[in-house]
Protein backbone atom coordinates (compact mmCIF):
# COMPACT_ATOMS: atom_id res chain seq x y z
CA UNK A 1 0.00 0.00 0.00
CA UNK A 2 2.12 3.28 -1.18
CA UNK A 3 2.42 5.66 1.70
CA UNK A 4 0.50 9.04 1.37
CA UNK A 5 2.84 12.23 1.26
CA UNK A 6 3.25 14.03 4.80
CA UNK A 7 0.84 17.52 4.68
CA UNK A 8 1.75 19.37 7.67
CA UNK A 9 4.96 21.61 5.64
CA UNK A 10 1.92 22.51 3.72
CA UNK A 11 -0.65 22.54 5.77
CA UNK A 12 1.78 24.86 7.75
CA UNK A 13 2.09 27.08 5.24
CA UNK A 14 -1.15 27.63 4.12
CA UNK A 15 -2.11 28.47 7.73
CA UNK A 16 1.05 31.13 7.39
CA UNK A 17 -0.80 32.26 4.33
CA UNK A 18 -4.39 33.15 5.70
CA UNK A 19 -3.33 34.60 8.75
CA UNK A 20 -1.10 36.84 6.74
CA UNK A 21 -4.15 38.03 4.33
CA UNK A 22 -5.89 38.44 7.07
CA UNK A 23 -3.95 40.52 8.46
CA UNK A 24 -3.77 42.50 5.51
CA UNK A 25 -7.52 42.74 4.65
CA UNK A 26 -8.08 43.97 8.49
CA UNK A 27 -4.72 46.54 8.05
CA UNK A 28 -6.84 47.12 4.98
CA UNK A 29 -10.33 47.95 6.19
CA UNK A 30 -9.56 49.86 9.24
CA UNK A 31 -9.17 47.93 11.73
CA UNK A 32 -5.46 49.05 13.24
CA UNK A 33 -7.13 52.98 12.60
CA UNK A 34 -10.41 51.71 15.04
CA UNK A 35 -7.70 50.32 17.76
CA UNK A 36 -6.02 53.57 17.09
CA UNK A 37 -8.85 56.06 17.34
CA UNK A 38 -10.54 53.97 19.92
CA UNK A 39 -7.26 54.81 22.36
CA UNK A 40 -7.25 58.36 21.46
CA UNK A 41 -10.97 58.78 22.17
CA UNK A 42 -10.91 57.23 25.57
CA UNK A 43 -7.67 59.31 26.24
CA UNK A 44 -9.22 62.70 25.01
CA UNK A 45 -12.17 61.87 27.18
CA UNK A 46 -10.66 61.15 30.11
CA UNK A 47 -8.54 64.36 30.35
CA UNK A 48 -12.12 66.22 30.10
CA UNK A 49 -13.10 64.22 32.87
CA UNK A 50 -10.00 65.71 34.40
CA UNK A 51 -11.04 69.01 33.65
CA UNK A 52 -14.90 68.68 34.96
CA UNK A 53 -13.56 67.44 38.20
CA UNK A 54 -11.00 69.89 38.86
CA UNK A 55 -14.23 72.60 38.02
CA UNK A 56 -15.75 70.23 40.67
CA UNK A 57 -12.94 70.62 43.23
CA UNK A 58 -13.16 74.53 43.25
CA UNK A 59 -16.69 74.89 43.75
CA UNK A 60 -16.53 74.07 47.71
CA UNK A 61 -14.09 77.02 48.10
CA UNK A 62 -16.29 79.21 45.82
CA UNK A 63 -19.43 78.96 47.99
CA UNK A 64 -17.66 78.88 51.25
CA UNK A 65 -16.54 82.53 49.74
CA UNK A 66 -19.77 83.62 48.82
CA UNK A 67 -21.37 82.07 52.08
CA UNK A 68 -19.35 85.38 53.56
CA UNK A 69 -21.43 87.87 51.99
CA UNK A 70 -24.47 89.00 53.73
CA UNK A 71 -27.32 88.90 51.68
CA UNK A 72 -26.54 86.91 48.98
CA UNK A 73 -28.65 85.50 46.46
CA UNK A 74 -29.54 82.51 48.31
CA UNK A 75 -31.35 80.75 45.24
CA UNK A 76 -28.37 81.89 43.15
CA UNK A 77 -25.76 79.93 46.10
CA UNK A 78 -28.27 76.81 46.23
CA UNK A 79 -28.39 76.20 42.44
CA UNK A 80 -24.85 75.69 42.20
CA UNK A 81 -24.57 73.35 45.50
CA UNK A 82 -27.51 71.61 43.49
CA UNK A 83 -25.99 71.74 40.69
CA UNK A 84 -22.63 70.42 41.46
CA UNK A 85 -24.13 67.50 43.55
CA UNK A 86 -26.44 66.18 40.88
CA UNK A 87 -23.27 66.75 38.02
CA UNK A 88 -20.56 64.64 40.59
CA UNK A 89 -23.20 62.04 41.11
CA UNK A 90 -22.77 60.44 37.67
CA UNK A 91 -20.60 57.48 37.18
CA UNK A 92 -17.96 59.29 34.55
CA UNK A 93 -16.15 56.38 32.97
CA UNK A 94 -13.65 56.34 29.85
CA UNK A 95 -16.51 54.07 29.13
CA UNK A 96 -19.67 56.45 29.44
CA UNK A 97 -18.70 57.44 25.31
CA UNK A 98 -19.77 53.92 24.48
CA UNK A 99 -23.46 54.82 26.05
CA UNK A 100 -25.40 57.89 24.34
CA UNK A 101 -27.86 58.16 26.61
CA UNK A 102 -25.79 58.01 30.22
CA UNK A 103 -23.39 60.17 28.02
CA UNK A 104 -26.12 62.70 27.34
CA UNK A 105 -27.43 62.77 30.80
CA UNK A 106 -23.99 63.66 32.01
CA UNK A 107 -23.45 66.47 29.86
CA UNK A 108 -26.46 67.82 30.71
CA UNK A 109 -25.27 67.63 34.17
CA UNK A 110 -22.64 69.64 33.13
CA UNK A 111 -24.47 72.06 31.27
CA UNK A 112 -26.67 72.86 34.02
CA UNK A 113 -23.71 73.48 36.30
CA UNK A 114 -22.03 75.31 33.86
CA UNK A 115 -25.36 77.83 33.79
CA UNK A 116 -25.48 78.00 37.58
CA UNK A 117 -21.41 79.26 38.29
CA UNK A 118 -22.14 81.43 35.24
CA UNK A 119 -25.40 82.72 36.78
CA UNK A 120 -22.96 83.04 40.66
CA UNK A 121 -20.27 85.05 38.94
CA UNK A 122 -22.62 87.67 37.16
CA UNK A 123 -24.70 88.15 40.35
CA UNK A 124 -21.52 88.83 42.62
CA UNK A 125 -20.49 91.47 40.20
CA UNK A 126 -22.96 93.34 42.21
CA UNK A 127 -21.12 92.74 45.58
CA UNK A 128 -18.44 95.36 45.86
CA UNK A 129 -16.75 93.24 49.02
CA UNK A 130 -16.80 89.92 46.58
CA UNK A 131 -15.13 91.95 43.75
CA UNK A 132 -12.65 93.33 46.55
CA UNK A 133 -12.42 89.74 48.02
CA UNK A 134 -8.99 88.79 46.85
CA UNK A 135 -9.53 85.27 47.98
CA UNK A 136 -12.62 85.60 45.42
CA UNK A 137 -10.89 86.82 42.80
CA UNK A 138 -8.13 84.58 42.54
CA UNK A 139 -10.85 81.37 42.56
CA UNK A 140 -12.66 83.15 40.08
CA UNK A 141 -9.17 83.49 37.44
CA UNK A 142 -8.90 79.30 38.19
CA UNK A 143 -12.06 78.57 37.13
CA UNK A 144 -12.33 80.88 34.08
CA UNK A 145 -9.20 78.82 33.46
CA UNK A 146 -10.16 75.82 33.91
CA UNK A 147 -13.40 76.53 31.77
CA UNK A 148 -10.88 77.56 29.41
CA UNK A 149 -9.23 74.17 29.65
CA UNK A 150 -12.51 72.07 29.10
CA UNK A 151 -13.34 73.86 26.54
CA UNK A 152 -9.90 72.55 24.81
CA UNK A 153 -10.27 69.13 26.20
CA UNK A 154 -13.36 69.09 24.65
CA UNK A 155 -12.70 70.06 21.14
CA UNK A 156 -9.52 67.63 21.08
CA UNK A 157 -12.37 64.73 21.70
CA UNK A 158 -14.95 66.69 19.10
CA UNK A 159 -12.32 65.77 16.67
CA UNK A 160 -10.95 62.07 17.79
CA UNK A 161 -14.62 61.22 17.56
CA UNK A 162 -15.14 62.69 14.47
CA UNK A 163 -12.47 60.41 12.88
CA UNK A 164 -13.80 58.11 14.28
CA UNK A 165 -16.97 57.88 13.13
CA UNK A 166 -16.53 58.55 10.13
CA UNK A 167 -13.86 55.31 9.52
CA UNK A 168 -16.82 53.56 11.60
CA UNK A 169 -19.93 55.00 8.52
CA UNK A 170 -16.83 54.73 5.21
CA UNK A 171 -17.16 51.39 2.93
CA UNK A 172 -14.82 49.45 3.31
CA UNK A 173 -13.87 50.04 6.88
CA UNK A 174 -18.08 50.00 7.86
CA UNK A 175 -17.93 46.36 7.22
CA UNK A 176 -14.72 46.05 9.70
CA UNK A 177 -17.16 48.12 12.52
CA UNK A 178 -19.90 45.99 11.59
CA UNK A 179 -17.92 42.66 12.26
CA UNK A 180 -16.22 43.52 15.25
CA UNK A 181 -19.18 46.10 16.67
CA UNK A 182 -17.60 49.11 16.04
CA UNK A 183 -20.20 51.48 16.47
CA UNK A 184 -20.43 55.49 16.08
CA UNK A 185 -19.31 56.69 19.34
CA UNK A 186 -21.55 60.13 20.96
CA UNK A 187 -20.38 63.53 20.47
CA UNK A 188 -21.10 66.83 21.90
CA UNK A 189 -24.32 68.30 19.51
CA UNK A 190 -25.28 71.64 19.04
CA UNK A 191 -27.87 71.48 21.19
CA UNK A 192 -25.26 70.71 24.20
CA UNK A 193 -22.98 73.53 23.26
CA UNK A 194 -25.69 75.97 23.23
CA UNK A 195 -27.09 75.09 26.22
CA UNK A 196 -23.53 74.80 27.84
CA UNK A 197 -22.51 78.46 25.98
CA UNK A 198 -26.45 80.04 27.13
CA UNK A 199 -25.78 83.43 28.96
CA UNK A 200 -27.67 83.30 32.11
CA UNK A 201 -30.35 85.60 32.78
CA UNK A 202 -29.99 88.30 35.57
CA UNK A 203 -32.82 90.62 36.89
CA UNK A 204 -31.06 92.99 39.26
CA UNK A 205 -34.42 94.88 39.42
CA UNK A 206 -36.03 92.71 42.32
Amino acid sequence: MPRSLPLAPTARRLAAALAVASALSLTGCGYNDFQRLDEQSKAAWSEVLNQYQRRADLIPNIVASVKGEANFERDTLTRVVEARAKATSIQATPELVNNPEAFNKFQQAQGELSGALSRLLVVSENYPNLKANQGFQDLRVQLEGTENRITVARNAYIQTVQEYNVLARSFPSNLTAMVFGYGAKPGFTVQNEAEISKPPSVDFSK
